[in-house]
């Protein structure tokens, strides 16, 4: 029995922390942007409040988004440690079939996971990898 893995992309927590702390900052931003367009606005021709709303619901729908990015991603790493911890113990062969090997371990790099064999060589578990 044999199978060919595609590749897979892994993201890190830290980038994740970072979208997520940019999107607080910048929803911050944007209440500090609409209490001064309030302040500041011509008094004789005034915002209309539906479009404050319409502002707000709008801002607040991208930070959902990102926020559902940051747990696809999530999602994402964990299918792929799930693939990981998969091929442990099985054969495995490079895509141009110089290298083949049992599998002792696997690391997860920014790309995808490599394939540590019993005797130190590494293979780049992607496209065209067979895995028996």
């Amino acid at each position: 029995m044999s199978m060919t893995v595609p590749a897979t992309g892994a993201s890190s927590s830290a980038t994740q922390s970072d979208a997520v702390s940019k999107t607080q900052v910048d929803y911050q931003s944007f209440l500090k942007l609409l209490v001064a367009q309030m302040k500041n606005q011509d008094p004789t021709n005034p915002m209309d409040s539906t479009q404050y709303m319409a502002q707000l619901a709008a801002f607040s729908q991208v930070e959902q988004s990102v926020q559902m990015n940051g747990k696809l991603d999530q999602m994402l790493q964990s299918s792929t440690l799930d693939q990981a911890s998969a091929i442990i113990g099985r054969t495995i062969t490079s895509a141009d079939g110089a290298t083949s090997g049992k599998v002792a371990e696997v690391k997860l790099i920014s790309n995808g996971i490599v394939a540590v064999l019993q005797d130190g060589q590494e293979i780049t578990v992607g496209a065209g990898v067979t895995i028996s």
